[in-house]
């Protein structure tokens, strides 16, 4: 299944390289792929694996070993962020 994998901020880094420009990259990832499978794949430090949305639809951290992406779905990561 195809997806799209986004990542902002400091996690941009942990794309490969051809979606760091745009912070986002296409995957083909094997059916049933969670999204704690896809923070470990890229070796997301967890505690930069602040806000997840998936298709814009916030992913809790107790939920996130369970929700199972889809085809066509778009998993978007954010570390935390404080301003001023």
């Amino acid at each position: 299944m195809k997806i799209q994998f986004k990542l902002f901020a400091s996690l941009t880094d942990y794309l490969p390289t051809q979606g760091r420009d745009g912070n986002v990259v296409e995957l083909e990832l094997p059916e049933r792929t969670t999204i704690t499978q896809m923070v470990q794949r890229y070796s997301l430090p967890d505690k930069l694996v602040h806000l997840v949305l998936v298709n814009g639809t916030y992913i809790a951290p107790e939920h996130r070993s369970e929700h199972r992406l889809q085809e066509g779905d778009a998993l978007a990561i954010w570390p935390p962020i404080a301003g001023g």
